[in-house]
């Protein structure tokens, strides 16, 4: 196995050369596009959605797969504008695997490959490798833990029916010695105790109608999704949750802490104030972490950081840059596809594609 920093030295003084000898000059994109493509392992991960001996060969799944890279890399916004490069363009179409324009697949065998691909989560294995292969070894500073809006063409799912009501509770006060009856516990009192699997199946994802408010205290709505990052510094995203538009991002910070302990090693969770949960700060201190949360001035008497964490908690704009590098160069903006699976398969790709750049700039 090669450390990140000899295949950095590979790619740049071996296989940049060769490409351009054979193919001719590589633009940034181009040369962005072949360190992805050298980080992701893709032939390891696409076996599965090869051909099992049954009926004709299908289009080979990794050429497809370096396809979706290239469609974040390169801003397509759709897959009509990912075909027409890869017929227009034979440098992208050499890239991606294909010599002529006849063996580009035509444009259904992509959707099927893609919603393959989503059933599967190929990309969010890719990227866990990524994570554990060139990241795990070393010691992280700082999880930057944030959300970000994510708008979908698609309707609001319908809300599920209300449970119907348990036996009612007597009137009045309680007899002496009868104590009320505990009331059920909340989301955050379960996950400490139960497993990444479970806390993960247990969070909504329907698309829905999420509210956040900016920072002048008004109120945007959107139609979609939220995505939940963990990004460490050098601003690589280390772990993603997708749910429901209208899930608070207080419930998805516990699930967000197991996965990227299982990922990396790290010192501080920097939060702002919505995550600012006795819940949250006890498990994390329970994972060996330092929670930096910013004190939420609504909960009781207003509290401020100490000047030590408040230093620290600068470095808390890596969340912010990383959704915003999402949304504005891979794919977060651009998102045509309906339902949970293939929308997190959309943003994964486009993850791919930003965790190798962010790697491979640590680097540079």
């Amino acid at each position: 196995m090669f450390d990140l920093a000899t295949i950095f030295h590979h790619v740049q003084r071996q296989l940049f050369p060769v490409l351009e000898e054979e193919i001719g000059a590589l633009s940034e994109l181009d040369r962005q596009f072949c360190e992805a493509i050298s980080l992701t392992d893709l032939g390891r991960f696409t076996r599965p959605y090869e051909w099992c001996g049954n009926g004709a060969p299908p289009h080979a799944r990794v050429w497809l797969a370096h396809a979706f890279i290239a469609k974040s890399v390169y801003q397509f916004g759709t897959s009509a504008a990912l075909l027409d490069a890869l017929r227009s363009r034979p440098l992208l179409r050499r890239l991606c695997g294909w010599e002529s324009v006849g063996e580009v697949p035509s444009e259904p065998t992509f959707s099927r490959a893609f919603a393959a691909f989503a059933a599967g989560q190929l990309p969010q294995q890719i990227h866990e490798h990524m994570i554990k292969t060139h990241a795990r070894s070393k010691l992280v500073g700082h999880i930057s833990r944030d959300a970000t809006a994510i708008e979908a063409p698609e309707r609001p799912a319908a809300k599920p029916a209300p449970a119907p009501p348990g036996p009612r509770r007597k009137r009045g006060r309680p007899k002496k010695g009868e104590a009320p009856p505990p009331p059920p516990p909340k989301r955050l009192d379960l996950q400490p105790h139960r497993s990444l699997e479970a806390n993960l199946a247990d969070l909504p994802n329907a698309c829905d109608i999420g509210t956040k408010f900016n920072s002048k205290g008004h109120s945007a709505h959107w139609i979609g999704y939220k995505l939940h990052l963990d990004t460490i510094d050098g601003d690589v995203p280390v772990s993603a949750v997708l749910t429901s538009a209208s899930v608070h991002d207080s419930q998805v910070a516990i699930p967000l802490a197991q996965q990227s302990a299982q990922r990396v090693t790290s010192l501080y969770d920097l939060m702002d104030s919505a995550y600012d949960m006795p819940a949250i700060h006890a498990f994390s201190r329970q994972l060996g972490h330092v929670p930096i949360i910013d004190p939420n001035r609504r909960r009781g008497e207003p509290r401020e950081l100490a000047p030590a964490q408040a230093l620290r908690f600068k470095e808390r704009t890596a969340a912010e840059r990383v959704n915003g590098l999402l949304k504005q160069r891979y794919g977060g903006h651009s998102v045509r596809v309906r339902g949970a699976a293939k929308v997190m398969c959309h943003l994964m790709f486009g993850l791919v594609a930003l965790t190798a750049t962010a790697l491979f700039a640590r680097l540079c």
